[in-house]
């Protein structure tokens, strides 16, 4: 026997003579029909909001003291006047009725029953958003230096505080106390780009870098700059650093070296005593190696090889002044203008004989010497500081190893 039999045997079994049917009350059952389907209609589905939370919210009234907003809860939530104090005068008269905007649950309910929301915590809380998204890229952000301590710079980034440290911050002196106060004081009030390099939002602990954003966009500028570089072209530069072996030079967004055999036609033994940090020089590049992202530059190819004009400005027998640069065994090396030396043999430095050219000169000394040979083909100009004029017959050529060098 199946249910519904047995439900109708069991039916069948109670009398039914004497027993009178009591009314229906049909109204309570469309009240409760009524209800269900409010519950039932989206239009209802009312939020359960807590603290701090974050939602979009739609602009009902705009007052002198607060504005209303529909945030799809039982009642309306208000933004009083404390809570957007991070609106700029023209950013609060540019809020209109409809306009979405983020709020903050600040309060579940005032005195009259409202949420009371907040747009100061919204804007911090989409702050620390795209914060993270800018930390998860890698991307470059901006931000004004609002104050500094003695650790580093404060920036302020749409609500959220955040904190450079000096050893981040490319224009800060790594020397003296003293000089690293004042190299930050310099910078409040400014923007600097900067890089997102650690995020704790549950401990509002943001930590950024201004040399990795500046560090970032040079070596997207390098590449930029790699790529459109060809050796035999001249650029002008600024030079960022010195070091024994040379020059850096920065072109426009990379910086090359100028080794300290191009840095000058004459003889150099450091960069710092023909140059200095942010001189404006002229540059000629080398050689440019994509893959290893260095540029070869050069100074002196600049300008003219002084060996080329030398006869023009040089005659044998003619009385001329010099600076002894370097000596030697056979004799003695001295500047007569850039890029232009002569030696002066260890016979030609005195009508005496003399065992080394240290006996009679020293490097720094300043000569009056004359002229006996010119060779421009070589790169050799043969000076004499004897008083005789007789050639002796018997006069040593200088030997291969005096060759004037270049």
């Amino acid at each position: 026997m199946d249910d519904q039999t047995q439900m109708d045997t069991a039916q069948s079994d109670f009398p039914t003579s004497g027993l009178t049917a009591e009314p229906h009350d049909n109204s309570a059952d469309d009240d409760l029909s009524l209800m269900e389907q409010y519950l039932r209609d989206p239009a209802h589905d009312y939020r359960n909001l807590k603290y701090g939370d974050s939602v979009d919210g739609t602009i009902v009234r705009v007052d002198r003291e607060e504005i209303l907003v529909d945030i799809g809860s039982k009642s309306e939530g208000v933004v009083p006047n404390r809570e957007m104090t991070s609106l700029q005068t023209d950013e609060r008269a540019a809020l209109h009725v409809g306009e979405v905007i983020l709020v903050t649950v600040v309060q579940t309910e005032d005195a009259e029953g409202r949420i009371v929301l907040s747009i100061d915590k919204a804007k911090q809380e989409r702050s620390w958003r795209n914060l993270q998204i800018s930390h998860d890229t890698g991307e470059v952000i901006h931000a004004p230096v609002v104050n500094y301590n003695k650790g580093g710079l404060l920036v302020s980034l749409d609500g959220v505080r955040g904190f450079v440290p000096s050893s981040q911050v490319s224009s800060v002196s790594r020397g003296p106390e003293v000089q690293k106060q004042s190299d930050m004081a310099k910078l409040v009030g400014q923007t600097l780009p900067l890089k997102v390099i650690e995020i704790n939002r549950p401990n509002n602990r943001l930590i950024l870098s201004e040399r990795q954003a500046v560090q970032g966009v040079r070596d997207a500028r390098k590449d930029q700059l790699l790529e459109r570089l060809e050796p035999g072209i001249v650029r002008q530069g600024r030079v960022t650093s010195l070091c024994d072996f040379g020059a850096f030079v920065d072109i426009g967004g990379a910086d090359g070296l100028v080794h300290l055999s191009e840095l000058s036609w004459s003889r150099v033994k450091h960069p710092e005593e023909i140059l200095k940090v942010n001189d404006l020089v002229n540059v000629y590049v080398l050689s440019v190696d994509e893959d290893k992202k260095r540029i070869a530059l050069s100074i002196k190819r600049t300008q003219s090889e002084p060996w080329t004009t030398v006869a023009e400005r040089y005659q044998i027998g003619q009385d001329v002044t010099g600076t002894v640069t370097q000596l030697t065994a056979f004799g003695a090396f001295a500047r007569l203008e850039d890029g232009i030396e002569g030696l002066v043999h260890i016979s030609e430095m005195s009508d005496d004989r003399i065992q080394h050219p240290r006996d009679v000169l020293a490097e720094g000394d300043t000569i009056n010497a004359r002229i006996i040979r010119i060779d421009p083909s070589r790169k050799r100009i043969g000076l004499s500081l004897r008083t005789s004029t007789d050639d002796d017959k018997n006069e040593e050529e200088p030997p291969t190893t005096g060759e004037q060098p270049e």
